[in-house]
């Protein structure tokens, strides 16, 4: 496979897991980072003995750049991977992909018509356990699917919203569901297939901030599935993110990376060798780059191969256009047709 340069733009918390797993891949050349501030971007620079700049668009002009890989805050990552798009680049974006469908969309078809790679990162896809869960219900070892749950009963403090000014905030960060709970949002997708409504009410109990710290929905799937959703920031102390599946034939229950439940005929519940990383309940991930590695891997095949990466542009659409819809249902208290 050929080495391809990745650029990195960005230097948050999650920085560090897309830093570690690019340097992981052999085929992969870390060709420079950015940051805002110079101290930490040549910080990050030296470490990884790489070129770092306070300014992306260097980056972006950069021809031995071919993957732009965008770990910012989240109210930028659309106009971000717009210009990268437009300077001709592949991308993998953090979740959300954009702070609102439309702009989703709409990236997608810049994407298409420069024939470039856009991949979403959902890196818990790529967990064994979830791929055991989505190899059976692809098989119909469930039989009917007619349920779906999904709890995030996170804790971040007000310290946490208070760190930067672009948290908490509906443009720039959005809250519990489109921050946090974005990535169970996605799985439900992923398992639970087209979501048709999605009606419920949000609300900001504990912090002093603009988006919300609870998020509670009810979704319909195309397929006559239901789905149910719950995620919270005001959860003391913080507790591991469940998904539960219900089908005619079988149920299986996930506590964090832990399959707690596994009826599903002639299968027998999978083994693994340990348990993986989940979700951070208390603070932001610090943990393996291992599935952020399988995710970049991923899109590198699928540069290589041109076709679709596993978590696609109008997969990161679909989970932002649910948030979105419960966001209007909730200001309307009216079911949003998705």
């Amino acid at each position: 496979m050929k080495t391809r340069g990745i650029a990195v733009i960005g230097s948050g918390s999650i920085a560090d897991q897309h830093l570690g797993a690019i340097r992981d891949i052999p085929h992969a050349k870390l060709v420079g980072v950015y940051s805002r501030g110079a101290e930490k971007a040549k910080k990050i620079g030296e470490r990884e003995k790489c070129r770092w700049t306070t300014d992306y668009q260097e980056l972006l002009r950069d021809p031995s750049v071919e993957i732009v890989d965008i770990v910012t805050s989240s109210g930028s990552h659309g106009p971000i991977t717009r210009e990268a798009l437009e300077a001709g680049k592949h991308v993998l974006v953090e979740k959300p992909m954009a702070m609102t469908s439309a702009e989703a969309g709409q990236l997608i078809a810049l994407a298409r018509s420069k024939s470039l790679t856009l991949g979403v990162v959902s890196q818990r896809r790529f967990e064994d356990q979830h791929e055991a869960v989505k190899k059976v219900l692809d098989s119909g070892g469930l039989g009917k699917l007619l349920l779906v749950e999904v709890s995030c009963p996170y804790y971040r403090d007000q310290a946490y919203y208070d760190s930067a000014d672009w948290r908490g905030k509906i443009a720039t960060d959005g809250g519990a569901i489109m921050n946090q709970g974005i990535h169970s949002v996605d799985l439900m997708l992923w398992f639970g297939g087209p979501a048709k409504t999605v009606t419920g009410r949000i609300a900001t109990q504990t912090h002093r901030m603009e988006a919300e710290d609870l998020a509670l929905a009810i979704v319909t799937f195309e397929n006559g599935a239901f789905g149910t959703i719950m995620a919270s920031t005001s959860i003391q102390p913080g507790f591991t993110p469940c998904l539960n599946l219900y089908g005619e034939k079988g149920s299986i229950k996930l506590e964090g990376a832990a399959i707690t439940h596994w009826t599903v005929p002639g299968v027998p519940k999978p083994e693994f060798a340990a348990p993986q990383a989940s979700a951070a309940v208390r603070g932001p991930l610090l943990a393996s780059h291992q599935m952020h590695q399988r995710q970049i891997l991923d899109v590198l095949a699928a540069i290589e191969e041109r076709r679709t990466p596993r978590v696609s542009g109008e997969d990161g659409r679909r989970a932002v256009a649910l948030i979105e819809g419960l966001y209007a249902a909730s200001k309307s208290g009216t079911p949003v047709l998705l």
